[in-house]
């Protein structure tokens, strides 16, 4: 038998147990039945017995001889709970759940979930936490998982890995991007396996998902930090792709209609199209300014740099995210304020390239962000989830002399993109601290 058939005899067997009863099971006979109806149930069981048989064999052929399209038509349907089982039945099985088409079929019949992940470690990084946030779910509530540390991930480099990478999602899989090494975690099994490493080791870079590929760029280290590099998931391979047109440190990504958003950042060595006498110190620091509150788009399909962009009110760019079917929001820091920001990423419509400044976030007045509070923003289908991921700002108002308190560590802010409001979402456990955060749809 090939790889591509399926052992449903062996694999499948929980769905025809659902609908035969066991054979195998043989309970003693009762002191007050006759012998002749005992023996009349026996011979009921080998019916049955023979008629699972049968009908398993039905199901074998029937299910292996349907067309991908139909047999997607079928595992679609499949509830969530039973989907680890679905993947693990064959290779062609895997392979169907794990295209984009089976996600598709599934969205349209509403049974895909947005869901918020934020992943960190504990505090003596023996193990991996993952809190989730559901907003379809009754009540709205972070719940959180807890693996334990084994090869794919060691006691040495758990803390390292979660609290300084960047995480994607594809379908069901967060792939946790760390300076030298990646882990991919299946939000489905809850399974840790490790992924081939960035070819060039970098920190604090830009990364998003885009055309189930995910891509790299900024960051420093090693001299690495100007190549655009291209990960794909099917082959766990790495390649180089293009130059960046400027060299950022600090920046974060975002993937909108085929668009890869590298955002904010500082200015770190020469950019490519950087050929002018070197600037004096008042025109480094303008050029640094430009790069935070600017970003570059490159196209992953022509594999070609489009005209980049500036935020209209200038600034510095602390989050960023796609949301609302090819938006992507901007939280930017004026030193003394915040604000909020959709650009049009809709590249078949008019208004693609527009900025509309949105409700800033409900925070205190004059709060300064500064190294020690630091925020993650992530869209789920028409939400933009802002969460608090690092510092405290009840430290930041007392340092200032004001003494308002509420406003801790773990704060989370939902903005609905409908309504343009902004709402107190769950704040996030306790345990979870200095996450990464990602949206998954489930």
């Amino acid at each position: 038998m090939s790889d591509q058939s399926c052992n449903y005899r062996g694999h499948f067997s929980w769905l025809m147990k659902s609908c035969f009863p066991n054979p195998n099971d043989k309970p003693l006979p009762d002191s007050h039945i006759p012998l002749h109806l005992h023996l009349h149930r026996q011979r009921h069981r080998q019916g049955l017995r023979l008629t699972s048989a049968a009908s398993s064999d039905a199901a074998t052929a029937g299910m292996d001889s349907l067309s991908d399209d139909l047999l997607l038509e079928c595992l679609s349907r499949v509830p969530p709970p039973s989907l680890p089982s679905v993947s693990l039945v064959c290779r062609r099985w895997s392979h169907l759940v794990e295209s984009s088409a089976f996600s598709g079929f599934r969205r349209l019949r509403g049974l895909l979930r947005p869901t918020v992940f934020a992943l960190s470690s504990s505090a003596d990084s023996s193990c991996l936490l993952a809190a989730s946030l559901c907003f379809d779910s009754d009540p709205t509530a972070w719940r959180v998982s807890l693996f334990l540390a084994s090869d794919a991930v060691s006691l040495a480099n758990l803390y390292s890995l979660v609290s300084h990478s960047r995480l994607s999602a594809i379908g069901p899989r967060i792939y946790i991007i760390g300076r030298s090494s990646m882990v991919c975690y299946d939000t489905w099994t809850g399974t840790v396996t490790t992924r081939s490493p960035m070819a060039s080791p970098r920190k604090k870079f830009a990364s998003a998902a885009c055309s189930g590929k995910i891509y790299v760029a900024g960051g420093g280290g090693c001299g690495g930090s100007s190549s655009v590099d291209e990960y794909d998931p099917r082959s766990d391979t790495w390649r180089v792709v293009s130059q960046a047109p400027r060299r950022r440190y600090g920046c974060v990504g975002a993937a909108v209609d085929g668009v890869f958003y590298v955002i904010g950042g500082l200015r770190i060595g020469s950019s490519v199209s950087d050929h002018k006498p070197p600037l004096s110190a008042v025109g480094v620091g303008a050029e640094a300014h430009v790069y935070a509150s600017s970003m570059d788009l490159y196209d992953v399909e022509k594999r070609a740099w489009l005209r980049s962009r500036s935020l209209p009110g200038g600034g510095c760019v602390v989050a960023a995210c796609a949301a609302s079917v090819g938006h992507v929001y901007i939280l930017a820091s004026h030193a003394v304020e915040l604000s909020f920001w959709r650009f049009d990423g809709r590249r078949k419509t008019a208004g693609f390239g527009e900025w509309e400044r949105l409700k800033a976030p409900p925070l205190p007045a004059q709060v300064r962000l500064d190294s020690s509070v630091r925020f993650s923003c992530v869209g789920a289908a028409e939400r933009v989830v802002l969460v608090q991921v690092a510092g405290c700002i009840d430290d930041l108002l007392r340092r200032s002399g004001r003494a308002e308190r509420g406003l801790r560590e773990g704060l989370v802010l939902v903005y609905d993109t409908a309504k343009g409001e902004w709402n107190r979402g769950a704040d996030l456990p306790e345990v979870v601290r200095r996450a990464a955060c990602v949206s998954v749809e489930c």
